[in-house]
């Protein structure tokens, strides 16, 4: 495994804390904050124009441009507690004539909170959001504040897939009679695909796409439009998993870690017709964010796999048949990174919970 070393040896924007240049296997790079002060940020969205919006847990949503941001309004109501609040946010492909923007958060139900999912219209502005309508909520919801999984990825298609997690009810992510523990998949609108795996079958959700799934808070598409996920494991045994139609996790009858108490989780590691992570960490890095790489301003990393680390505050870079991580990341930038995405013009932009701000990674000239 490689390990990189940050030295801090450049200071070029005055208004916020200097860039940075960190040695890595692409060659040196720079680390940009493109805005700081944030409380516990979540998810974040780059928009055509260069500006781009950024989730609070608490139930903030800013729209950021030149480094300066604001609060939008008409955000939904959210329970903000435990790991539940105001989620992911992803910028719809269509936002240039649309300016539509899909959240993910944790609704406020009966008895407590489910994952559910917004689909609201920017304004102009950059201010507030209109016309806001839930258009998928978790059945059934949870009393406890964990596991909201809650990543929201724009297929090829045009459909939807989010992440849901377990809710700390470890059974329920083999029961498809309910949301938990499952990658859904619907329409825009919300309704669902009639090409889902369990669409017509009995006492099963129509909405599942996949299940057996712990606690996914990383996705996104390769070049192909295949969707790929990190979860969260227990003690060891957090995941990267290539999401099949219809196809089972495991969780929690196998995995590679163990119970947080010591003791063995289900079965062992494998079970006929359960899949098999395509990588696995132990200890756990509590896995948070995931990228895809186009390659487009670094082509040795096309096709590379970044996960952020909560825990080990780091980017992992993934690659290789099989899968393993090659290359960590690591500069006082990277304490734990929540969301990590890719530009347009192909730089990196990653969420760092402990510094509370946005970053920019770009080839250092």
């Amino acid at each position: 495994m490689l390990r990189t070393c940050a030295t801090v040896i450049l200071f070029l924007w005055a208004g916020l804390t200097s860039a940075e240049v960190l040695e890595t296997s692409a060659g040196p790079v720079q680390v940009t904050p493109m805005v700081e002060g944030l409380d516990t940020p979540w998810g974040i969205g780059l928009l055509p124009n260069g500006d781009f919006v950024v989730t609070e847990r608490d139930g903030k949503l800013l729209y950021v441009s030149d480094g300066k941001s604001k609060r939008v309004r008409g955000v939904p109501k959210v329970a903000a507690r435990g790991q539940g609040g105001l989620l992911d946010v992803t910028i719809a492909r269509d936002f240039a004539t649309s300016r539509e923007v899909f959240l993910t958060f944790s609704k406020p139900q009966s008895g407590g909170a489910g994952t559910a999912v917004a689909l609201a219209r920017l304004s102009e502005s950059g201010d507030r959001l209109t016309n806001l309508r839930v258009i998928f909520e978790a059945n059934p919801g949870g009393s406890g504040g964990r596991h909201f999984g809650s990543r929201v990825v724009e297929a090829q298609d045009g459909t939807l897939f989010i992440t849901i997690g377990d809710r700390g009810d470890r059974p329920q992510a083999q029961d498809r009679s309910n949301h938990m523990g499952t990658v859904i998949r619907i329409n825009r609108d919300g309704t669902v695909p009639g090409d889902n795996p369990f669409v017509g079958q009995e006492n099963m959700r129509p909405e599942i796409w996949s299940y057996g799934h712990r606690n996914p808070q990383g996705a996104g598409l390769d070049a192909r439009g295949q969707l790929w996920v990190s979860e969260h494991g227990a003690r060891g045994g957090d995941e990267v998993n290539r999401v099949r139609r219809g196809a089972n996790y495991g969780w929690p009858v196998i995995s590679y870690g163990v119970h947080y108490s010591g003791q063995k989780i289900g079965e062992g590691t494998s079970r006929q017709g359960m899949e098999q992570p395509e990588y696995y960490w132990d200890p756990s890095i509590a896995p948070s964010g995931l990228l895809v790489y186009s390659g487009k301003l670094w082509p040795q990393w096309k096709g590379n796999l970044f996960v952020g680390s909560l825990k080990f505050d780091y980017i992992a870079r993934l690659s290789g048949q099989p899968l393993r991580e090659v290359e960590q990341i690591k500069d006082p930038a990277t304490e734990r990174v929540r969301d990590i995405v890719e530009a347009p013009d192909g730089s990196i932009w990653f969420i760092s919970v402990g510094q509370g701000a946005v970053y920019r990674m770009t080839p250092a000239s």
